[in-house]
């Protein structure tokens, strides 16, 4: 009688793509699962793992980073093997997985951003605040990006989490900045940068404002900072003050959001104005540069639904600007091979099951987890949950489950793999080369890491520690 998978003689053989908190979550809970056999091998594009945990919680956020202490023992686990600088759907593919593994999890997070589709939205310094963020926080895709700070306003589009930590950093001092493991190359063009103003703009009210309660009060503390809200913006329609008196983080919010509109000495350097009821509806150039954003006023509607949406109201008003940051929420691309469904921009699937998108057929061992199975919601934590849903998935198929052809159960068949395509793949150990590198550097300077912001000079570090 066969043994079943994941029995002591028949291990089961898994694997990651995409080493981001979903995906090392995943393979957290799998590990806790003490009555199994497995081994795990993650895979990324980068030779740092971490994903967002390293690429886009905010540099004066060090205390969220700390869950990457738990993802740092996942990876240390003899069970598991990391193979970083491995990009899936190029040196790497859904047949190379399929033939070397039982199951394989999708973790490759929303990678790209949700567009304005407003006339001038593609003039220089219009920029995702996504790819803000990458370059402040020393991602390789966005070390060059051509931000440009000279001018005195910035605004901001979108009023959620990330919108508040855009708005945040571009009026922080510098100084206070210098103590994070912000990127070098961000810290240098912040201190010669001339914003004085960011508008933040929300197209609907203060109610419904994605923010969470710590991040709009956090505003409220950067030294040399005014927050000003205008306080008609905090009129709210019957509906916004019934879902107020029930929702308790909008509670909170209003709270805040009435302080700063109480308050009257606006004599700090530096100010953020929080806007509500406002959309974009151009991004006007002059000389090829952007000169001024258009906005129009709107009102809260009840749609068929019974959701409350926002409805331009034909009033219209210039806000001069030079630099436009859109923070109106990101999009999962199409995978190599994958079931993708564009209506949610996620993998088309069923509770962490991918599935054939037209006939709803369950594609047998292959599964997905964090943003590009529920869309881009919720904070980095809510991911934990999330991954052990999909893994009760996981395991529940286990007796369905193919076994592998003996020839390809050795797991150096992978290893063999990458180096017959020429791929310096990064292990664990690597990694550890380039964390202890980048650590002692900002030792040296009492920061808490210097980032190596390129993926040649990672390699370069790496290779030599080697």
């Amino acid at each position: 009688m066969t043994a079943p998978l994941g029995a002591a003689d028949r291990p089961l053989r898994i694997a990651v793509v995409g080493a981001g908190p979903a995906g090392l979550y995943a393979a957290d809970s799998l590990l806790r699962r003490g009555d199994m056999s497995l081994s795990i091998d993650i895979f990324n594009r980068f030779p740092t793992p971490f994903g967002l945990v390293r690429d886009g919680v905010a540099p004066d956020h060090q205390s969220i980073k700390a869950v990457a202490r738990i993802f740092d023992r996942v990876l240390a686990d003899p069970r598991v093997r990391f193979f970083g600088n491995v990009t899936y759907g190029v040196e790497l593919r859904r047949r190379d997985l399929k033939r070397l593994y039982h199951q394989i999890i999708y973790a490759v997070g929303a990678q790209a951003d949700r567009r304005m589709s407003i006339p001038g939205e593609d003039l220089p310094n219009s920029l995702p605040a996504s790819s803000f963020v990458g370059w402040y926080n020393g991602h390789p895709d966005y070390r060059d990006l051509p931000a440009d700070l000279s001018c005195e306003r910035a605004v901001v589009i979108g009023n959620g989490n990330v919108a508040m930590d855009v708005t945040r950093i571009l009026v922080t001092s510098p100084d206070a900045l210098a103590g994070t493991d912000i990127a070098d190359h961000a810290l240098e063009k912040l201190r010669h940068s001339r914003i004085r103003e960011v508008v933040v703009l929300g197209r609907r009210g203060p109610v419904q404002a994605s923010f969470t309660t710590p991040e709009v009060r956090e505003l409220g503390k950067l030294e040399g900072v005014d927050v000003i809200v205008d306080p008609r913006d905090l009129r709210l329609d019957a509906v916004s003050e019934s879902d107020a008196e029930e929702d308790r983080t909008a509670k909170g919010n209003l709270r805040i959001l009435h302080d700063y509109a109480a308050r009257t000495d606006h004599s700090a350097p530096r100010r953020i104005t929080l806007r509500f009821l406002a959309s974009p509806v151009e991004i006007v150039g002059a000389d090829g540069r952007i000169a001024a954003l258009r906005i129009e006023q709107n009102e809260l509607v009840v749609d068929p639904n019974g959701a409350l949406r926002s409805r331009g109201v034909g009033r219209f008003e210039t806000i001069p600007t030079g630099l436009v940051l859109r923070s109106i929420g990101y999009r999962t691309v199409p995978i190599e091979g994958v079931p993708f469904d564009p209506a949610t921009s996620t993998i088309n699937n069923v509770a962490g099951q991918v599935v054939h998108p037209n006939t709803g057929e369950v594609l047998q061992g292959e599964y997905v987890v964090g943003w590009a199975k529920r869309g881009p919601t919720g904070l980095i934590g809510n991911n934990k949950p999330d991954s052990a849903a999909t893994v009760d998935a996981m395991v529940a198929d286990l007796p369905a489950l193919q076994r592998l052809g003996d020839n390809h159960r050795d797991p150096s068949q992978v290893e063999a793999l990458l180096r017959e395509r020429g791929i310096d793949y990064v292990t664990y150990g690597d990694w550890r080369i380039l964390d202890q590198h980048e650590v002692a550097a900002g030792r040296a300077q009492g920061r808490p890491r210097v980032k190596v912001t390129t993926v040649p000079e990672m390699m370069a570090v790496i290779r030599e520690g080697r």
